[in-house]
């Protein structure tokens, strides 16, 4: 699939900003369609399919937060990556627990911005979702794990994964009952071991939890300074 074939939704209130980065996307020849705000994105995502999403945090009228919030209700897969200028922690943590895959913050190189999309758009055109056809599952106590549709299935109730959820979920599933180092977790399904996707980790780390709950014989334990064991009893 060539890049002219991805549409990418731009949103950015920073009018020299928006252009530079359109720019840039459309000189690696991406689609790209732009929003100055918050309701203008949201108006653009309801009436327009897009492969990734570049949304700046901090917007008029409907706060980069709250439009990812409300394109999470109705898409759990297409990637959002956040550009913020807060360099607060928490911020960074709340885009993410969300659902936002990524985050970059400003001031940022094109070469980073492109990186990731490129990255994000690969692992998203990698894991289709099925249309009809029969998709291999991962059995996971009394889960059915299917990541190339990203859904988790228990008792014929079917939970939809962001692309994210889905990697770790895979990677757990490949390595139950080992011990994983944090670092280890991070430069396979993230790419990176910051610090602030160190925090991140925690949070996907607690909704996968909440995810597996109901079923006593899967668990992810913390095990303190070392990393996790995700465990399956037969």
């Amino acid at each position: 699939m060539s890049n002219n074939e991805f549409k990418i939704l731009l949103v950015e209130d920073d009018e020299a900003l928006r252009f530079i980065v359109k720019d840039n996307l459309q000189q690696n020849a991406y689609n790209v369609q732009v929003a100055e705000d918050g309701a203008i994105a949201l108006d653009l995502f309801e009436n327009n399919e897009f492969d990734l999403i570049i949304l700046d945090v901090m917007l008029p009228k409907i706060d980069g937060f709250q439009v990812a919030e409300k394109i999470r209700k109705t898409n759990e897969q297409i990637p959002i990556i956040f550009l913020t200028a807060r360099s607060m922690t928490e911020d960074k943590i709340l885009g993410l627990t969300i659902g936002g895959d990524d985050y970059i913050p400003k001031p940022f190189s094109m070469e980073e911005l492109l990186l990731k999309i490129r990255i994000f758009l690969k692992r998203s055109q990698s894991q289709p979702v099925t249309n009809g056809s029969v998709s291999k599952s991962i059995q996971i106590g009394s889960f059915e794990f299917y990541p190339d549709d990203l859904s988790l299935t228990f008792n014929g109730t079917v939970r939809t994964l962001t692309l994210k959820e889905s990697e770790l979920i895979r990677f757990f599933a490949e390595n139950a009952n080992k011990v994983l180092s944090r670092n280890e977790i991070l430069e396979k399904v993230w790419g990176s071991d910051d610090y602030f996707l160190g925090r991140s980790l925690d949070v996907f780390i607690s909704r996968l939890r909440k995810y597996f709950k109901d079923d006593p014989s899967v668990k992810i334990t913390n095990l303190h300074g070392i990393g996790f064991r995700f465990s399956v009893k037969k």
